[in-house]
């Protein structure tokens, strides 16, 4: 199979994850735990992994933090028609990503108000884009950060009218995490939240 099509079939398979985790009537944690077994074997097996070929054999799966039920959240978006687009950072060589900012979503964590902003790809077929980083950012987690939606890549867990589904939980990290061939999209400085949010996938040992 042609790289191009490994990597389209990587993220049929992606979707459809995240529509199997969407339809899924059990209670938490035992879709997650199901989805995260799932994604470790595609890490592990599929020819587009981020995990680098070399480094397949030995991978024993991605590191994530235990459920935590106070990480997931159903936040109304707050429409903010007057932002103007803007391009979102990078972390390699390639032209930046052309988004616009289509509102925020609100939550609390530990007593802390917390916002984000929601971010839609102004290319191609669009979708909804939601990159944060965190207190745990740059030593626990990724520094550049984490992406809690993509759903320009099926990577989200829907949303019920206004409303979207923000669950920690199911937050991973861009793979070039993995390996520095991927340029991936990265969390503005608008997307740091203060608090630590010690859910969804971390830094192995030794990652830095």
């Amino acid at each position: 199979m042609s790289d191009y099509l490994d990597l389209a079939d990587w993220r049929r398979r992606v979707a459809a994850l995240y529509e199997s985790r969407r339809s899924d009537p059990r209670p938490e944690p035992e879709p997650l735990l199901a989805f995260r077994a799932a994604r470790d074997r595609l890490f592990i097996e599929h020819p587009s992994s981020p995990v680098p070929t070399a480094e397949r054999k030995g991978f024993a799966g991605v590191p994530y933090w235990p459920h935590d039920a106070a990480l997931r959240f159903r936040s109304r978006l707050e429409a903010d028609p007057e932002a103007a687009p803007l391009d979102l950072p990078r972390s390699g060589e390639g032209a930046s990503f052309p988004y616009s900012r289509i509102g925020w979503v609100r939550f609390a964590i530990d007593g802390t108000d917390c916002r984000l902003a929601v971010y839609w790809l102004n290319d191609y077929a669009g979708g909804i884009f939601i990159p944060f980083r965190d207190a745990t950012s740059g030593a626990e987690s990724y520094g550049a950060g984490r992406y809690v939606w993509d759903s320009a890549k099926g990577a989200d867990l829907g949303t019920s009218g206004d409303e979207l589904i923000i669950d920690f939980n199911y937050a991973y990290h861009p793979s070039c995490v993995y390996d520095p061939r991927w340029s991936c999209p990265l969390a503005p400085v608008e997307n740091r939240l203060t608090v630590p949010i010690r859910a969804g996938e971390r830094l192995g040992e030794g990652h830095l």
